[in-house]
This record gives structure tokens, sequence and C-alpha cells, in this order.
């Protein structure tokens, strides 16, 4: 469902999605610049302009940060990104992941596929499969790095038990840092 609100004098799109399986009102901002609130199945719809007037700054430095990316970086919003890109991204990830396993970890690991995710940088299943977004080619160097282990080290742990983090650190010993500036970015990491 389409709606619109104004924040800071500025109209800004939205879409509501319900579900099932959430337990809290969540808000989303995408790399193509698209904004979704998704409510608890019995979430009240009139207190979401509310809520999303509290939340209104950083809907904003969202928006702005995303449509900035994507003037400076040309991220494509449409499909055909994924054929576009998906080459250099597996070059990308199949360098920086030898690297890492090859320094620090040494695990093995399935397949790599390179994916057009909406809300994901990457993901790591149960048979060893790494997934990444192909748009991990226009982050900093630092952040996909980060991204590259944090799903290098669920071949471990798939989990973020303590363990796991111990694991991260061993590469990339400042990740804290990194995952609260991706966190301010809008950015989500599993």
């Amino acid at each position: 469902m389409k709606r619109q609100i104004n924040l800071y004098n500025r109209v800004v799109d939205y879409s509501i999605h319900r579900s099932k399986r959430a337990k809290r009102l969540r808000l989303a901002v995408y790399c193509d610049g698209s904004f979704v609130v998704t409510l608890p199945k019995n979430f009240p719809e009139n207190k979401i302009e509310k809520y999303l007037i509290s939340k209104s700054q950083w809907i904003i430095s969202k928006l702005d940060f995303f449509n900035e990316l994507n003037k400076k970086q040309r991220i494509p919003t449409e499909k055909s990104g994924l054929s576009v890109y998906k080459k250099d991204a597996l070059d990308l990830v199949n360098e920086r992941l030898n690297y890492f396993n090859a320094k620090f970890y040494n695990y093995k690991f399935n397949q790599i596929k390179i994916k057009n995710q909406k809300t994901l940088w990457g993901s790591c299943s149960k048979k060893g499969n790494l997934n990444f977004n192909y748009k991990i080619i226009f982050l900093t160097p630092k952040t996909r790095d980060y991204i590259i282990v944090h799903e290098l080290c669920h071949i471990k742990e798939l989990n973020h038990s303590r363990k796991f983090w111990n694991l991260v650190s061993i590469a990339i010993p400042n990740y804290p840092k990194i995952v609260n500036e991706v966190r301010n970015k809008g950015l989500d990491l599993i």
C-alpha cells in the first residue's frame, strides 16, 4: 500500500507491508531510494504517522544518503543492473574472499553467488554457500571487506554469538566502528 507523508517540508513516498512474523514496527530505506514500513499484523495504522514524524531526521538522512550515492556512483535501480555488474562483483568478491580466507581462516565453502537482493548485502547458507548483493561493488573498500569477512565467518559460526564476533575481529579488528557506520547509513547486514 503506497502512502505519502510530509517530513521537513518534503513529501516522502513510502509503502506499508504487514507481516505476521514482525514483532515490531520496522523502517527500511533501500539502495534504490524506496522506503518501506513493515508493521506487525495488529499494529494500529493511526500510529504510523506519529512514529514516522518522530524518526523523520533518520528517514531524511537515509533517503539523502542513497540519493547522493546513486548520483555519484550511478547504482542501477533497474533489474538489468545484475546482468551489467554481476561479473565485476563476482571478481571482486572472489579476490577479497580468497585473500581473507588464505590469510586468516582457511575455511571450506561451496558456491559463491552474486544476486540482486533488495534487503541484504550478503548471506551464508547452512550448506556453506556464500551469497552477495551485486551492489557490493559500489560500497567503500572497508565496508565491502567487512561484509565479505562477516559472511565468511558464518561458515564456522552460523549465528551472531560472541564466538562469531571473535572470528570477525581476527581480520577486521575495528568491526564495531564499521558496523556503526553501516547502520548509520541505513544498510542492512545479516
